[in-house]
């Protein structure tokens, strides 16, 4: 039985695993790439994950984070990379500091401040780069790349013996390319996407969509750095994704009312791209 229930979604070599709701908990894992992004909630099973990047400080995005960085110490596990934006780490630092006080035991772990356009590579393959996004505090996204070395055209004709002699000579005999794997939004307005067009490029985008009804306002949306329905439907056709896995949405609708609504403007759910995660 897990303690702290998560929905799931199998990709082609990768799994999304997860749960946000707006104001209660927002946290992200794929296994497959020893990564997660927020920490609003934790479930145990997910602990063995090393990396995790926060896209900012509200409570339902990094409530658990010193529970999580506990958790590793007690089972003598190595402590936790947790990246976050830049201006966060001293604050954090502060907290966790407290929080050694209130438990009586370390809380080991590696804060590491980003600013936009920065990249963490987490193995040969997999390279994170942080983006600036627009929300009430500090914010970033995140897009997943899997990084592959391919061989220079001029060169696919030769022999194993004669590209072994050009590498050896110093020849520069690949090149590389940055699949956009998965894009993770966090909290941000429509701006978040706009500005980083990548994230309608990503395999899959991980978004808020935190208010779906027509009574919600999105000049005020907008101002607290949230999306509405109506943003991604004005945006459908620069949706380039595999899939769209949407959440975040507000505690104030009911889940019905979220489906009613999607429907009622994207009955064909974006060519069936788009996924509620509620």
């Amino acid at each position: 039985m897990r303690d702290i229930p998560y929905k799931q979604i199998s990709c082609e070599n990768y799994t999304i695993q997860g749960f946000s709701r707006a104001a209660i908990q927002t946290f992200w894992h794929i296994p497959e790439f020893h990564l997660g992004f927020d920490l609003g909630a934790h479930p145990w099973e997910f602990m063995g994950t090393p990396n995790w990047f926060i896209s900012h400080t509200h409570l339902d995005h990094l409530a658990m984070m010193p529970n999580y960085v506990a958790r590793r110490r007690m089972m003598k596990m190595e402590p936790p990379r947790i990246f976050m934006p830049e201006r966060f780490v001293e604050p954090v630092t502060y907290l966790l500091r407290a929080w050694e006080h209130l438990d009586y035991g370390a809380f080991p772990c590696e804060l590491v401040g980003l600013q936009p356009g920065e990249s963490v590579e987490l193995s040969r393959e997999i390279v994170v780069e942080a983006f600036q996004t627009v929300h009430r505090v500090d914010s970033l996204g995140y897009v997943v790349y899997d990084r592959r070395k391919k061989l220079r055209p001029e060169f696919l004709t030769l022999s194993g013996e004669e590209i072994k002699r050009l590498k050896d000579e110093g020849t520069e005999i690949s090149y590389e390319i940055k699949v956009p794997k998965v894009a993770y939004l966090g909290d941000s307005n429509y701006r978040g996407l706009d500005e980083n067009p990548i994230f309608y490029e990503a395999e899959t985008l991980i978004m808020e969509m935190t208010f779906a009804e027509d009574q919600h306002q999105s000049c005020k949306i907008h101002k607290f750095g949230h999306i509405h329905l109506d943003d991604v439907v004005t945006r459908r056709d620069r949706f380039k994704n595999k899939r769209i896995i949407a959440s975040h949405f507000t505690a104030r609708s009911t889940t019905d009312a979220i489906y009613k609504a999607v429907q009622k403007k994207l009955p064909d759910m974006l060519d069936g791209r788009l996924k509620l995660r509620i």
